[in-house]
Order: C-alpha cells, then structure tokens, then sequence
C-alpha cells in the first residue's frame, strides 16, 4: 500500500494495525495536508454487518467536534476498499509515554481531565467509545490529548450489530459487564477510563494475568492494589476517583463523566501548601553580621548574664502555647476494614479487626476513639475522609484492608489526617492464617502501640527539637542586652510556631 494512490490519498507510511482495521498516514493532494487512512479489512468488509459498523463509526464520529477528539473528514469507498479519512496528530500515544517513564502527577491529571472531557462530548451525543485505552489516546507535543480509534463505537439506540455474549475491546481495560459480554452503557467507558487513570498514576496495570482469562477473572473478582500503596504523595481524593471509577458494580460507579468532571476538577484546584518565599529564607540563612568584640567586662557581668537568660527561659517557657489542637492528635474513628480477597469471603475478619483495634485503642486514656456503632454505618461508603472526619467530629482516620490468598493474610492500615487527607503512617502486616484470634489480637496490638508512639510523640519530639533553638535565640538576646548590641525584637524572642 506503501506509495499507491487510493482516491486523491497517497499512501505514505503505516501508523498502526488492530483488529477493526489498519491506519496508514497519507497526503490529501487536494487539500495538501497530511491525513490518517483507516482502512477496514477485506476478509472484514465481505460481511455487511461489520460494514454496516464500520458506516456507523465514520457517522458517529464525524457528529464530534471536539479539541479532545480527532476529527473525521470523510468515510469513502475505492477500488472497493472502505476507508476514513482523519486528521493526521503528531505526537506520542499515553501507552508509549506510561512506557517511557512515570509521569508527574499533575501532567497525569491533566490529561485525565482531558480525556474525561472528550468522553463527555462523545457522551453527550450518545457515543460509547467501548475501547479506552493508552494506546487510543494520543499525546500533542504542546500536551493536547486526542482520543482517537471509535472503531467499536455504538449508537445507543441504534441497531446493535455485536449481539450479546460477544466481547468487543481490547482486554485489559473491559469494564465487569463488557467482560460477561453483557450490554453494555457510557458507564462501561467510565471504567476503562478508570484502569487509564490507574495506570498513568501508578505506571501499573490494576488487574494482571499471564492470558486473557486470568485478566477477565481478576476484572469480575479481585481488587486492584491501593493506588497510595504503589506511589507516595497521591492525594487520597484522587484514589478515592479511580476506585469509584473501578467499581464493579454500575450501581456504586460514576454515573456519568460530568460527576468524574467535578471532582477531578475539585481536586486540581485544591490549594497546594505554601511554599516559604525566597526573601524569608534568605533571611533565615542569613549569617549574623559580626559586629566588633566589646570590651572584656567584669565578673559580675556574667553572673548578670546567666541571671538575664534563665529569666527570659521562664518568660518563653510561660508564654509556651498550651492551645494547640489536642484534636489533631487525640481524636480517631477507625473505619471498618475493607475486605480485598478475590473470593469476597473475609467479612467476619474485616469485622474482627476492626472490633479489636477499637479495643485496643480505647485502653489509651489521652485518646478518643469514636463508637463501633457509629463507624459501622460507613462500610462500603462513597464519602470522602474529609466528610468523614466532619460527621464524627474526628481529626484522624484509621482505615485500612484485609487480602487471603491461600493460607496467607495481608492487613494494610492507614492513618489519615482528615484536614488534608494525607497520611501520617501505614503499615502492611504479612501472616500466616493459623489461628484468626491470635492473628487480630497480634496485629491489632501491633496497630495501637504504633499508633500510640505516632499520636503522642511527635508532638514532644518537636517540641524538644525547639527548646535548643529557642534557647539560643533568647541566650543570644539576653548577651546582646548586656553587652551593648543590638536586641532582637521581642516578637522574635517569644514567638512559637
């Protein structure tokens, strides 16, 4: 096809194949511009009803004006090849670039709002694209995402040509339902979405198999890996939007793009810590100016000394704030454990656990830990830590998942500031299932005397980590009194961060 002429189209290079057809890039002589061909298979094309698709498709399309969509010019027929003509994007597909290295997560946001915005436009026309993955979307060089390939694209409503029990889509990225052959709707979209948005954050695929059955089996029964697990720093929220996106059941997944829109957009424009400007840390590394050596005063200047600087001490210890959040550090609800194990068939030990750690934390006097009757309502919820955290009046969360495979258990327990969802500590416990009792009662002995050491000493260790620093600033100041140089104002002297 290298070189040959089809309509007013020269063939130039081949772009790619799949099994809806091969995309050739190619010049339009008429219009003098670079296009992509697609041209649909002839052992393909002798079946009217995947012709008939392949009509659809370029119909379909073509109704998209999009800048996340790559735009459909014409669908023709020569020298009886059918084809589409599209427009020709330069760039790298997401497949390609999750290959090349883990992308940032902003970037990663960024084109997972895009994509999300193309969907939404296809959606709105009542196009299922029914075959989102890295490979379909491609990358601009100025960062512009382009969906591409709506090969296995479907009228709703219009006559379905698969019927029921055929499988359309690449694999790996089938939603539950497309998996069953089942019918299917815009949320099945949603959920291949959701494993690409897994993926460019994680760099992982959320559900592996050496073949195609094994893939199907942990798409219908298993739970991908916690996405905060594989990478640090991934807010909480966008976890909590890839699994909505992953649910298996429609019923708890997005139930449209514009939901999955808000809250990625929710999430973009959350407020990102300050970062301490330039000038301030200037001046904190700023070396002091050495000023010329006073003269050598009497002894009792330095008892006089010594007097100033345990005076000022006192000062500082007294002003000391005695008005810092006891709830940051003394109030928890421990939600119920989530069970992850393929066969679903762990709640009583998801139960059990959760009983045992709330003993256990309610035996430790400075801390207050919510009701089991009042956590138990939040199994299985969709609400966010922060709302939570604002119902139980609680400003730390411990949340956390069981996974048996075999005679082996995994407990993973995270501990989340409610404020801004981050994590002040996880830990996974590796044990063999021999006797459940003793199992709970040793890892959730192992859970609250982490947690007592997390609650209670960080707050001390900083503090003693100051009382150096505060002390060289006052003794400095009370020097500098007493031997003519110039005092630190009194704001520096007792101000506590």
């Amino acid at each position: 096809m290298i070189g040959k002429t089809i309509s007013h189209y020269r063939i130039l290079e081949t772009l790619g194949e799949g099994g809806m057809g091969i995309v050739y890039k190619a010049e339009d002589m008429k219009l003098k511009r670079l296009v992509a061909l697609k041209f649909l298979p002839l052992s393909i094309i002798a079946r009217e009803k995947e012709k008939t698709r392949f009509v659809h498709e370029a119909q379909a399309t073509a109704a998209l004006d999009h800048p996340n969509i790559c735009t459909i010019y014409e669908i023709d027929e020569a020298d009886g090849q059918l084809f589409i003509a599209m427009a020709y994007i330069e760039g790298q597909n997401l497949k390609e670039k999750i290959e090349a290295g883990p992308l940032k997560l902003d970037e990663a946001l960024g084109i997972a709002m895009q994509v999300a915005e193309g969907l939404q436009a296809a959606h709105e026309k009542q196009i299922i694209h029914r075959d989102i993955k890295p490979a379909n979307i491609i990358i601009t060089p100025k960062g512009q995402a382009k969906i591409m390939d709506f090969g296995l694209a479907k009228l709703a409503g219009r006559t379905v040509i698969t019927k029921e029990g055929t499988t359309l889509g690449t694999v790996a990225y089938m939603s539950p339902e497309q998996a069953r052959g089942e019918e299917v709707d815009q949320c099945t979209d949603i959920w291949s979405f959701g494993v690409v948005l897994y993926e460019i954050i994680t760099g992982q695929h959320p559900f592996k198999g050496m073949y195609d059955q094994a893939v199907m089996y942990s798409i219908i029964n298993e739970e991908p890996e916690p996405i905060t697990g594989l990478r640090t720093g991934v807010p909480m929220e966008l976890e909590r939007i890839a699994n909505k996106a992953l649910a298996k059941k429609i019923n708890l997944r997005y139930q449209n793009v514009e939901d999955l829109l808000v809250d990625l957009r929710a999430l973009q424009l959350r407020p990102k810590p300050s970062a301490v400007s330039a000038s301030s840390r200037r001046a904190v590394s700023q070396p002091p100016i050495k000023a010329k050596a006073p003269e050598r005063k009497q002894p009792w200047l330095y008892a006089g000394v010594a007097a100033f600087v345990i005076l000022l001490v006192a000062a500082a210890l007294f002003f000391w704030p005695k008005t810092q959040s006891k709830k940051k550090f003394t109030s928890i609800a421990v939600l119920p454990f989530t069970d992850m194990s393929p066969q679903k068939d762990q709640e009583y030990f998801c139960d059990g656990m959760t009983e045992e750690i709330l003993t256990k934390l309610s035996k430790l006097r400075e801390l207050k830990v919510i009701a089991r009757t009042s956590v138990m309502r939040y199994k299985a919820t969709d609400k966010s830590i922060k709302e939570i955290g604002a119902e139980l009046n609680v400003a730390t969360v411990l949340e956390g998942s069981i996974r048996k495979e075999d005679n082996n258990i995994r407990v993973t327990t995270q501990l989340i500031k409610v404020d801004d969802e981050s994590h002040l500590w996880a830990h996974s416990y590796d044990k063999k299932l021999a006797s459940v009792f003793a199992l709970q009662d040793e890892v959730s002995q192992a859970i609250a005397e982490a947690l007592q050491i997390q609650i209670k000493f960080p707050r001390w260790r900083a503090r003693r980590q100051r009382i150096p620093q505060r002390m060289n600033i006052i003794s400095k100041a009370g020097i500098n009194y007493l031997t003519g140089l110039p005092v630190p104002a009194s704001p520096v002297i007792f101000k506590m961060p």
